[in-house]
């Protein structure tokens, strides 16, 4: 039996999955099965099986030799994890190599369970799958790029299209244009002509999916100096993205800024991604490339999922995650949310239904930073949400999150907000201040604990005016402190506030 500390979900079992594709290999240990996947443990190796398959129509000997020392590896990792299951998925080098058979047998062997070798349609079907865990919801495009092909599936909310396998992945790439970056444009312009697909994504999202496009979007990071080093939900305008793939495939690559974050193994297959990516938006004109950290082994662990759970929102779940193991009280976080809503609506702040989302999370996340120095709190709190795991969110949702638990901690006006707060639109910004200032009232009423909020009314007064009435049995709970804090709250949403208790004392606070 393998312990495990209270940082861990305890009704978690854990699965690993391991990939093996053109040009890695990787093992991931989740802490369970769940919407929102959490990684245990992780870790890869560049083999790059498929490297030479053009010329030689076989997996590279050295690399089947390397891979299955690593397989004993990954086995051990895994059991050392306590995986209870462990899925073993192979995409396109082994399904189409001439070895490819022998290889899996021998992997068999060594691993000691079944290999589940993906066709082209069932991998671009669980790369669609992988982009529908992730966003809340997918409309466009997704690709996956590997070493050994490029799979192309349109999705729009739950509803999946047929995809398409082509033979671009970056080591095939490379490989059939001998190391010509003209000559990889014009293969990959005439394989994506046979992907009549992308004529429906104009105007809409394209999911980058995979390593090398993901490399590709910290270098244009790196270029524009984002804020944010979160992977996930990064968007690029086509704009922007035309004019920085210009620059990937004129300039060396070993100048671009930022290029000493990328593994020398992949560097040399970043321009032929940033070819097939610019082939791509010349065929389909999307309005932006967003990077999808989630591919084809979330959207296989998404496939085992109940359809109660695929439902569920994967930012919620996350947020009431770290609440459950961060917190003082889940019960006192989800009441936040409940009264928070009502507080909402009794100001009249209106919600599209992902601010309602995004306030629910703020609330599930509003005391996970209460272990660290109070003078630290807001900023350790907004360094934990802005770059959680989280999906279900953009960047700009993000920001919101994180500058609410920095408010919330330091105070509603303060003007030391870091970076990030560039991210957040100004409308994001001012629902940060009120939701915050809303925490910061109630918080001195509760002590962080359950049993206070569900009795707290607003009920309205001449004027406009609102009152925040206490039932007479916690009349003792009325002071200087939490009216102080109503004033600033008043002076956030511009509303003439009122402390009350019921048949009792009234203190008007603007």
């Amino acid at each position: 039996m393998i312990s495990t500390s209270q940082g861990r979900l305890q009704d978690r079992r854990p699965l690993s999955i391991i990939d093996i594709g053109s040009n890695s290999i990787r093992l991931v240990v989740y802490e369970g099965l769940a919407r929102s996947p959490t990684l245990l443990f992780n870790e890869k190796m560049l083999a790059g099986l498929g490297r030479g398959i053009v010329s030689t129509g076989k997996l590279d000997p050295e690399a089947v030799t390397r891979s299955m020392e690593e397989f004993r590896r990954f086995r051990a990792l895994s059991n050392q994890a306590g995986a209870e299951h462990m899925y073993v998925l192979a995409t396109a080098a082994a399904r189409e190599a001439v070895n490819g058979p022998d290889f899996i047998h021998r992997a068999e062997d060594v691993l000691k369970t079944e290999i589940r070798v993906l066709s082209g349609r069932q991998e671009a079907h669980y790369s669609a799958l992988g982009v529908i865990c992730g966003f809340h919801p997918a409309n466009g495009v997704a690709g996956d790029l590997g070493g050994g092909s490029l799979e192309l599936i349109d999705i729009n909310g739950e509803a999946i299209g047929d995809g398409i396998t082509l033979p671009l992945g970056g080591l095939r790439l490379q490989d059939m244009a001998k190391n010509s970056l003209a000559q990889a444009a014009k293969i990959a312009r005439e394989h994506l002509a046979r992907a009549k697909l992308l004529k429906g994504g104009q105007g809409r999202a394209f999911y980058a999916v995979g390593g090398t496009w993901r490399n590709l979007a910290r270098l244009h990071m790196e270029m524009t100096n984002y804020p944010l080093g979160v992977m996930h939900h990064y968007e690029i305008s086509a704009d922007s993205a035309q004019n920085f793939l210009k620059q990937v495939t004129k300039a060396e690559i070993e100048k671009v800024k930022g290029i000493e974050g990328v593994s020398k193994n992949r560097r040399s297959l970043l321009p032929y991604g940033a070819v097939v990516l610019q082939e791509i938006m010349a065929a389909m004109q999307p309005s932006k490339i967003v990077v999808s950290a989630l591919g084809v082994r979330e959207g296989f662990l998404y496939s085992l999922l109940d359809e109660a759970e695929k439902k569920a929102d994967p930012l919620i779940s996350a947020a009431e995650e770290l609440a459950r193991l961060r917190s003082r009280s889940v019960t006192h976080a989800h009441e936040l949310v409940e009264w928070t809503g009502k507080a909402f609506a009794a100001f009249g702040i209106d919600e599209t239904e992902d601010e309602a989302r995004y306030r629910q999370a703020a609330c599930l996340l509003a005391d996970i930073g209460w272990r660290a120095h109070p003078e630290y709190r807001g900023k350790q709190s907004l360094n934990i949400i802005a770059h959680a795991s989280f999906i279900g969110v953009d960047h700009p949702g993000r920001a919101f999150l994180a500058l609410v638990g920095l408010f919330r901690h330091e105070g509603v006006f303060n003007e030391a907000v870091p970076e990030i707060r560039g991210l957040a639109t100004a409308r994001y910004l001012e629902r940060a201040r009120s939701l915050a200032a809303m925490l910061r009232v109630v918080y001195l009423l509760t002590a962080a604990m359950p049993g206070v909020m569900p009795r707290l009314k607003w009920e309205p007064r001449p004027n406009g005016g609102l009152a925040l009435v206490l039932p007479a049995a916690l009349a003792d709970l009325y002071g200087e402190r939490p009216a102080g804090r109503l004033a600033q709250l008043a002076r956030v949403t511009g509303r003439r506030l009122v402390l009350a208790v019921e048949g009792g004392p009234s203190v008007s606070v603007k």
